[in-house]
């Protein structure tokens, strides 16, 4: 155990980043990683140097020169995360499934390196614009037993972008991280989900056994297959066959609708779909998708959602539950943000700058991925329906029942750890208030 106030469970999954840093590096990783998880205040890099306890104990310029000078790549941290995740996570053989997507990290100073103006939809009605760092996210979705069937994202690998570079746009950036993950596991099948900000044309290609499944755009010029080519007949085989109809002329004429029962964000629904194999020459070129339909029961005119694929294996009722499990990294951003504290550090080093968000968004999957192997779920939702009796629809533990888990394990670690101390009143009373805020 590299330090006295890390948790042991805790150090045995970082020791699988012990590869991606020096000695010193490490050390440094490891208790900044369980500082941001433990402190109950802003995460900002003294935060983390306070949540381990190690104010006054180290100097404040070590954890600032871990994301400024240190020498560790964050592709490198990223890819040993999704190793951990994979080993203990997801099925031997198993299809691993990823979802892909940006979100905007807010920053204040406008002399900022690398930060510019961005779409912010979470921004009040009218103003639709927020300044800071946009960062590009690539998580692997996992179903987990305790919290049902609703899937968990986690983020593994994160680009930042930034409008005035021309050639790094937000898909190139994407495509660079599905690379990257499909490189790290050549016999793997990769089923990847975007919505419709990422149904564009990348000359980076992707792999055959990766599959995308994004939303389709209203406006999509689709393609039918091209007919055999007779024996004998002259010319270059065509590429493509007639163009389709619009989709909501598709929706209106097709015959092909069929009444199906989904899983969509936790809930059984009745939806009625329809698929067709087609060509969407201008994303895909020659490679054949599937277009799925979807519209809510007792509609009888128009759709709803529209949906392409590369995988022609999986149902139209599959692609719908699919493509509904990406909302799972739009909760993960939220919960990132909000309960870890991932973004609030004010780096103004560039290398800090493109250091300090993926390494938050880690420290995040990390929590996850300890408490599935060390954490009690029917515990602690009893624990908590006890102190909060009026919720009592709750069945599975929250990402916040995870973090509460983490800090009070901590808390017990650093009494252990004091050689007789008393722990910090000050730490301890922190949590004592976070906890009852919360409930």
């Amino acid at each position: 155990m590299p330090m006295a106030t890390i948790l042991g469970s805790f150090a045995d999954l970082l020791a699988g980043f012990r590869g991606c840093f020096t000695t010193p590096t490490f050390t440094t990783f490891t208790a900044l990683c369980g500082g941001l998880l433990a402190q109950p205040g802003l995460g900002t890099v003294t935060g983390m140097l306070a949540g381990a306890r190690l104010a006054g104990r180290w100097h404040h310029a070590r954890a600032h020169r871990f994301f400024s000078h240190a020498r560790w790549r964050v592709d490198h941290v990223g890819l040993a995360l999704a190793d951990l995740i994979v080993t203990h996570l997801l099925d031997a053989d198993s299809p691993i499934l990823l979802a892909v997507d940006d979100s905007l990290f807010h920053r204040a100073s406008r002399r900022l390196p690398l930060a510019a103006f961005h779409h912010d939809p979470t921004a009040p009605a009218g103003r639709k614009v927020g300044w800071g760092h946009c960062w590009v996210v690539a998580g692997i979705l996992v179903q987990l037993p305790f919290v049902g069937h609703r899937h968990i994202c986690l983020p593994v690998l994160a680009r930042l972008w930034h409008p005035a570079d021309p050639d790094r746009t937000k898909l190139v950036l994407a495509y660079q991280l599905i690379r990257l993950l499909a490189a790290r596991y050549p016999q793997r099948t990769i089923h990847v989900v975007a919505d419709g900000a990422y149904a564009g044309h990348s000359p980076l290609g992707l792999p055959q056994r990766v599959s995308l499944t994004r939303r389709l755009r209203r406006d999509a010029a689709l393609y039918a297959l091209p007919e055999a080519r007779r024996p004998g007949q002259p010319g270059r085989p065509r590429r493509k066959g007639q163009r389709l109809p619009s989709l909501a002329v598709l929706a209106d004429t097709s015959t092909s609708w069929q009444p199906a029962t989904v899983r969509r964000y936790g809930k059984l629904a009745s939806v009625q779909l329809a698929a067709r194999c087609c060509l969407w020459y201008g994303v895909h070129r020659a490679r054949p998708v599937q277009v799925v339909l979807v519209r809510e029961s007792g509609r009888s005119n128009g759709f709803d959602l529209a949906l392409v694929s590369t995988d022609h294996t999986a149902s139209p009722a599959e692609l719908v539950c699919r493509y509904a499990a990406r909302w799972a990294i739009e909760v993960s951003f939220l919960e990132a943000k909000q309960l870890v504290g991932v973004g609030q550090a004010r780096n103004r080093h560039r290398l800090a700058i493109a250091r300090t968000v993926p390494f938050g968004l880690c420290c995040y999957s990390l929590l996850i991925v300890w408490y599935a192997r060390n954490g009690h779920a029917t515990a602690d939702v009893a624990a908590r329906r006890a102190a909060a009796p009026w919720y009592r629809h709750k069945r599975t533990p929250s990402t916040l029942d995870m973090l509460a888990a983490f800090r009070r394990a901590m808390l017990t670690e650093y009494q252990h750890t004091s050689a007789g101390r008393p722990t910090d009143p000050k730490l301890t009373d922190a949590l004592l208030t976070w906890e009852v805020t919360a409930a």
